[in-house]
């Protein structure tokens, strides 16, 4: 409770709009700036010098006191002037599969001059820095660890400097709404879905089985033994290993009635599973979930389809 009071008080008081329409300049109002520890520092050695200087009438102690303060304006200034007028834009975020590291992308333009030493983060994790050159768009990419599936947000997110000496923080927020999408960890022990049709009619798609003979290929390391060519290697040939195929129906059902496992989690990782091997197959696939129906089809539009709705089950309509 306490957490979402600070938020909303945060979120006032920076003016937050979720999402903000691209692109976001750094305009004077949006920029705020505080000296840093070294800045506090800094400003108290300035004092003891002053006051010194005023006690014992130090006319050097007052160049010198007066000398740093100016320099510690220009530095203040520079370090606001890092972030001004920096254009900010939302990058590509691609879809992962949980146990992945997901990014979030962000691009930063100059439209003047260089800006050094700008970093982006978000709340509590490390930062990303960046040099931006004068009209080059630089990409900063923040590394996010997908843990589990659905639909990932990056949240608001910081930028900020302290170029050239880091006596000022200077900082600012936005928040594009970017998310990204993290299907199930497929399951590698799921195997091939069924329903296969071994028929071998006209309008089979030939897969990978152990049905009919198919051809000779080189030995690949974890072969199984079984599918080496143990006559053609006594008569002197070369190590290779038989490949058999088997055939089935032109279109095939995913579904999850039959994707048997423990858990809800566990089936929608067989049923990832099945969807990458079918596709990579070559063969014509509809999924069904509860509530969600996808018809048949291919290629990477309809895989990436399907795995969405995997992702988002159980969280709102994905088809």
């Amino acid at each position: 409770m306490l957490a979402n009071l600070r938020q909303r008080v945060s979120d006032w008081i920076f003016r937050a709009r979720v999402p903000e329409a691209p692109p976001v300049t750094l305009v004077q109002r949006r920029i705020f700036i505080l000296p840093t520890k070294q800045g506090y520092l800094f400003a108290g050695v300035l004092l003891v010098l002053l006051l010194a200087s005023i006690n014992y009438a130090l006319s050097l102690g007052f160049l010198l006191t007066f000398l740093l303060a100016a320099m510690g304006s220009v530095a203040m200034l520079h370090t606001w002037r890092n972030l001004s007028q920096l254009k900010l834009r939302p990058g590509r975020c691609d879809a992962v599969f949980a146990g992945d590291t997901a990014y979030f992308r962000v691009v930063l333009e100059s439209p003047s001059r260089d800006r050094f030493a700008v970093a982006i983060r978000r709340r509590g994790e490390s930062p990303v820095f960046a040099d931006v050159r004068a009209s080059e768009p630089r990409i900063a990419s923040l590394a996010v660890p997908a843990r589990r599936r659905g639909r990932l947000a990056c949240g608001r997110l910081e930028i900020f400097t302290r170029y050239p000496v880091g006596l000022f923080h200077a900082w600012s927020y936005f928040d594009f709404g970017l998310s990204v999408i993290v299907y199930p960890r497929p399951d590698p022990m799921a195997g091939l879905p069924p329903q296969q049709s071994l028929a071998g009619d006209d309008e089979g798609v030939p897969i990978a089985g152990d049905e009919d003979f198919a051809q000779l290929r080189g030995y690949n390391p974890g072969d199984p033994p079984r599918q080496i060519a143990w006559k053609a290697l006594a008569r002197g040939g070369d190590l290779l290993t038989k490949e058999f195929h088997a055939t089935a129906s032109a279109e095939l059902w995913l579904d999850w009635i039959d994707a048997r496992a423990a858990d809800p989690e566990a089936r929608l990782s067989v049923l990832a599973h099945w969807v990458i091997e079918t596709e990579r197959l070559g063969q014509s696939y509809g999924l069904r979930l509860p509530g969600v129906s996808i018809p048949p089809g291919r290629g990477d539009v309809h895989r990436a389809r399907c795995l969405v709705a995997l992702a988002l089950h159980g969280e709102g309509s994905a088809s």
